[in-house]
C-alpha cells in the first residue's frame, strides 16, 4: 500500500483551508499558524512546521507584520497534490531505486527490475500532478450519499 505521511495529510488539510479568499476582495486570505490550527483542529507546532516546509518550496508565502501571516503563493488550481507531497515528504518514489535513489539497494546493479519501476513512478507522479489543491478543496459527498444515489439510479434505470 502506498501511504502518505501524516504531515502531508495535515498539509493538504491546512492548504485546503487556505483556499478561502478575503470576503469582498477576491484576494487570497492571510492566515496565522494558530488560526489555521484552530480552524483545522491540527496542533499549532504541526501547522507551523507544515507552513515552513510549504514556504520553503514556494507553495505559500509569508508576510511579516501586524496583519501578517501565510497565504497561497498562487491560485489553488495551479498547485498540484504532487507538489504538496514533494514539499513535505520529498521526491515521490515507490521504491528506493526509483528516480535517483542510488545506493540504498545492494543488488541494484544486478536487479532485473532496474529502470522498470521508473515507469510506474512516472504514472503515479502524472496522476498526482493532475489533481490540484482546488480539486481537493471541493466538498465531496459522504460515501453513504454516493452509494444511495448510485442505488437509486440503478433502481430507476431498471
Amino acid at each position: 500500500m502506498i501511504r502518505l505521511s501524516k504531515l502531508t495529510d495535515y498539509a493538504v488539510v491546512v492548504l485546503t483551508e487556505m483556499t478561502r479568499v478575503e470576503p469582498g476582495t477576491g484576494k487570497p486570505a492571510v492566515f496565522t499558524a494558530p488560526a489555521l490550527a484552530d480552524r483545522t483542529a491540527a496542533p499549532v507546532p504541526t501547522v507551523q512546521k507544515v507552513l515552513k516546509l510549504l514556504a520553503r518550496d514556494g507553495i505559500v508565502v509569508s508576510t511579516r507584520g501586524a496583519a501578517g501571516g501565510y497565504s497561497l503563493a498562487r491560485p489553488a488550481d495551479r498547485i498540484s497534490v504532487a507538489e504538496i507531497i514533494t514539499a513535505i515528504d520529498g521526491p515521490i518514489a515507490l521504491t528506493d531505486c526509483v528516480d535517483g535513489g542510488e545506493g540504498s539497494c545492494g543488488v541494484q546493479p544486478l536487479c532485473p527490475m532496474r529502470g522498470n519501476w521508473d515507469k510506474v513512478n512516472r504514472a503515479v507522479r502524472t496522476a498526482l500532478d493532475g489533481v490540484s489543491l482546488a480539486d481537493m478543496a471541493v466538498p465531496s459527498l459522504p460515501a453513504f450519499e454516493v452509494t444511495a444515489k448510485s442505488a437509486r439510479g440503478a433502481v430507476m434505470a431498471g
